[in-house]
């Protein structure tokens, strides 16, 4: 079904909305064909603060209200020991929420920013929402990322080429518990990082110690640049690496 024909079809529901570029391009095709989708962000310690003021900047920029549930996801002591499959978990967790707010608002259906290149098989959180009966308007219609970053410029959106960002649990290895206290001082590494000039990074953690990995075209500034990083994590991690195998393009 084309998004445009979904939009008329289906013109009131809630939208689980991050601010990235698949959610943001479909609320924008949405109010452009005047339906009534209204975004809500879950805040998480999973999500870094940048998130939400990118939500909240694309929904102030499209006049429309941003609602934003709170939600303990480490009380869930499923999630908080880090499964392989915590994405399940936790999306079965987000976008409950997410229909309970939308039950109470008597609007019977849930949006999602799942797009095609998005496979269920990869992605134990499409298993999660569709067992919720989660609708992915952009996936339905066939559209890609590619093609989502094309249209997105087209509308003129700040998102158009915001690179991918997994949730911040990604950075500890499954089977290891997830706590507070290091979710944020990976947030608060990756954002000194940021501002030392480089971009679509990720900071993972072992044992306490920090492997940063960058795209390839940041290694060599990494290197020239060593001491600054240092400084910026050393009061964070006690050992900071650089992992050589370059993250691929998003």
């Amino acid at each position: 079904m084309e998004l445009s024909a979904f939009a008329r079809q289906y013109p009131k529901a809630v939208l689980g909305f991050s601010g990235g570029v698949d959610s943001a391009y479909l609320l924008y095709a949405g109010r452009k064909e005047g339906a009534d989708w209204q975004p809500v962000y879950v805040r998480t310690v999973f999500q870094p603060a940048f998130e939400l003021e990118d939500a909240t900047r694309l929904c102030t920029e499209l006049g429309v209200e941003l609602t934003v549930l709170e939600e303990n996801i480490l009380s869930d002591p499923v999630i908080r020991s880090n499964p392989e499959d915590r994405c399940y978990h936790c999306k079965k967790r987000l976008f409950g929420r997410i229909a309970e707010w939308a039950k109470a608002q008597q609007i019977p259906l849930v949006l999602d920013g799942n797009n095609a290149s998005d496979l269920p098989d990869d992605r134990p959180g499409i298993r999660a929402t569709s067992e919720l009966g989660v609708r992915s308007p952009l996936r339905e219609a066939g559209l890609t990322k590619g093609e989502i970053r094309r249209l997105s410029k087209e509308a003129g959106l700040f998102t158009w080429n915001k690179p991918a960002y997994a949730c911040l649990a990604t950075r500890i290895p499954a089977g290891i518990p997830l706590e507070a206290d290091m979710l944020k001082k990976v947030e608060i590494g990756e954002a000194r990082l940021r501002e030392l000039g480089f971009s679509d990074l990720r900071i993972r953690v072992y044992s306490g110690a920090a492997r940063i990995q960058l795209p390839a075209e940041q290694m060599v500034a990494s290197i020239e640049r060593r001491e600054q990083i240092l400084s910026a994590l050393k009061s964070l991690f006690s050992i900071v690496m650089l992992d050589l195998q370059a993250r691929p393009g998003s």
